[in-house]
Parts: structure tokens; sequence; C-alpha cells
């Protein structure tokens, strides 16, 4: 959604009420920040290694 089309559809009165709510809330720490940015960058938590396949091991000893 683009800034004109959420504009349109909460009106300029909303987004202004939204705005300086926001710019009372306190900067950040820098470990929110961080814990966020692993959050953002991998969400779905580590990925498992991949299991050898035992059928394709057989046979090669």
């Amino acid at each position: 959604m683009t800034r004109e089309e959420r504009l349109a559809i909460l009106g300029p009165e909303t987004v202004a009420k939204i705005r300086a709510r926001v710019a009372l809330a306190p900067e950040p720490t820098d470990e929110l920040v961080e814990e966020l940015r692993r959050i953002m960058t991998n969400p779905g938590g580590e990925i498992p290694a991949a299991r050898p396949n035992d059928e394709a091991t057989e046979g090669q000893t």
C-alpha cells in the first residue's frame, strides 16, 4: 500500500494523529534494534541442516 493509498483511506487528520503519537515514543535501545534485526532477517529461526539421504549412501562403502 502506498502513502497516497493510506492517506486516502485514513484521512489526513488520522495520519497526523498517528505521526504525533509516534513522535512521542522513545528511541529504541541498541539491544532492541539488534533483536528486531535478527527477527526481521530470519523470522523462521535457524534453518536445520540437511540430513544425508540414506538411499544415496547405500552401496557406496
